[in-house]
């Protein structure tokens, strides 16, 4: 039993935690805040047109559906959100400033697992009311990593580097599984998928036109010849698959690792706008390092700084200062007691069952990509609706062509005027940006529906609804409304195919783009003179199987 307890203390307790991992969980939890502000600042300006009352997908809507199908408590755990308190537009944009708040003071590591509290619950109660508009892969990364820094943040109100209170043992290695299993599981999912692209090394020749918002540097990249493009898909795999397998290497691996990792993510930060995505996962590279090795490259003001802090002092010493600078009352009142000594344990064995959870959870879910092994699914089940123990597959199938959907609105129903998107290709002669991390969900939607039939994604027949109205909030997502003075009659989706142009033709047109009229992606929907609507068909919203 005291085998036991001592293993329990060792992987859970931060008293007994990784001394030497505490510069590197200060980089880390100061870029989670920013990339949790992120997120939250991009909401401030959507998040009413996506999910508001006059929204696209109304949450109120869909937590409505929800009750009436599965009932209220059982909702509860469904869509476990607070938008079940209020689902208006003061919520919607309290919730969002409440997440900027905390992210922000998260960064200035001000009580940062306080601060962790509010930047998950804010964000889980978003995403598990945004129905279309949160089913990205991002989304439920940087839930898993937000929820696990809870465990992994050091304790107090302002902790500095927080050398006391070192990170636990259980909750690094989560962080790093988190990792790994993005690059492995991303790579595994491009072999089961058969994408004969992957075999054929062809998956990247056409990758940074196709994506779903594309930058100006892809734009050059694309046009470097196929031998270029069939190494990067070599490389790919060959991280993704193979030089992953590093992080569990002695130390002079992973720190190898972190120059390969760190330089790839970068150049996909530059070459596409995947959100916050590729921000989080470089972030969570700096988890290989240790406190030895940053000591080693920087200067030495910052060692000294470093010292000063606590940073680089022996274990033991770190212990004596953790039990001092932790528990001091424990030590006037006899901290041996019984009664704190078993407070103590039951609040470890509580985190040694939440992180083990999550654990089994993400092993199973990634023993499942190779064989559906009879294991127990509760346990997963059970964190799904909570999107902390999630399976990665990115790019597992390409995309073969860039199709965009565009909306218009006609007052004669003969002349169509485009709106225009404040993100999306839509000007020939404008290149692509920069934006991530800031997250444009609707532009990003648009990107899938495009793939799919209109019926799959009722996103647009409603955002089409909307138009008719001159509804603000959704009118919000669009650069400007080309109706300013009234609705227009008619509205449509139409949806065309992009290319990026030749080197030549971008030299003599000053073309970015070109692109080809397909038809009607969606019905055209008219608004008749008593307000009716004519060529509707509403799709229903609510929990989906």
């Amino acid at each position: 039993m005291d085998r036991v307890t001592s293993v329990i203390r060792w992987l859970f307790d931060s008293k007994h935690g990784a001394s030497d991992r505490v510069i590197p969980r200060w980089i880390f939890l100061r870029a989670l805040g920013c990339i949790y502000f992120s997120a939250f600042f991009s909401l401030v300006f959507q998040i009413r047109g996506l999910i508001g009352p006059e929204g696209i997908l109304p949450a109120g809507e869909y937590l409505r559906a929800v009750s009436g199908s599965v009932g209220y408590i059982r909702g509860l755990w469904f869509a476990p959100t607070l938008l079940w308190l209020a689902s208006g537009p003061h919520m919607l944009t309290a919730l969002c400033w409440v997440g900027l708040g905390a992210s922000l003071l998260l960064a200035l590591n001000l009580w940062p697992r306080g601060m962790l509290v509010i930047c998950f619950l804010c964000f889980l109660s978003f995403v598990s009311a945004a129905q279309d508009f949160s089913g990205y892969q991002s989304d439920g990364m940087l839930l898993e990593a937000g929820f696990i820094a809870l465990f992994f943040a050091p304790a107090g109100f302002r902790p500095g580097m927080g050398a006391a209170s070192p990170p636990s043992r259980a909750s690094l290695f989560l962080l790093l599984w988190e990792c790994f299993r993005i690059y492995f599981e991303s790579g595994v999912a491009k072999i089961i998928g058969g994408d004969p692209e992957w075999r054929n090394f062809t998956a990247m020749d056409e990758y940074y036109q196709n994506g779903p918002l594309p930058t100006w540097i892809g734009w050059y990249i694309q046009h470097l010849p196929h031998w270029f493009h069939a190494s990067t898909v070599f490389a790919t795999l060959a991280l993704e698959l193979v030089l992953v397998w590093m992080f569990i290497l002695p130390r002079r691996w992973r720190i190898a690792c972190f120059f390969i990792v760190t330089p790839w993510q970068l150049v996909v930060i530059l070459t596409a706008n995947y959100t916050f995505l590729n921000y989080l996962v470089l972030m969570l590279g700096f988890l290989l390092l240790d406190d030895r090795f940053v000591l080693w490259i920087v200067p030495q003001r910052w060692r000294n700084f470093f010292a000063v802090c606590g940073v680089g002092e022996s274990d033991e010493k770190q212990e004596a200062s953790a039990e001092v600078a932790q528990h001091p009352q424990d030590r006037a009142h006899g901290w041996r007691d019984g009664f704190v000594r078993q407070l103590k344990m039951l609040k470890l064995s509580l985190v040694a069952v939440v992180l083990s959870w999550i654990f089994y959870a993400t092993t199973v879910e990634l023993i499942w990509m190779f064989s559906e092994i009879p294991l127990p699914t509760a346990p997963v089940a059970a964190l799904e609706p909570f999107r902390m123990a999630n399976r990665y597959g990115l790019f597992g199938i390409m995309t073969r062509g860039r199709y965009e959907i565009e909306f218009q609105g006609s007052e004669d129903g003969k002349t169509w005027v485009a709106y225009p998107f404040r993100y999306k290709s839509q000007d020939l002669s404008t290149a692509p940006g920069i934006y991530a991390p800031y997250q444009p969900r609707f532009d990003w939607n648009l990107w899938f529906a495009s793939l799919g039939s209109w019926r799959d994604y009722p996103i647009v027949p409603r955002t089409e609804v909307r138009l008719l109205s001159n509804d603000r909030d959704v009118l919000s997502l669009f650069e400007k409304n080309p109706f300013p003075n009234e609705p227009p009659r008619q509205v449509r989706a139409v949806i065309w195919q992009y290319w990026f142009t030749t080197v030549s033709e971008k030299r003599t047109q000053g073309l970015w783009w070109r692109r080809q009229f397909l038809g009607l992606y969606a019905p055209t929907i008219e608004r008749e003179p008593d307000g009716t609507l004519r060529g509707v068909e509403w799709p229903t919203v609510g929990p989906r199987e």
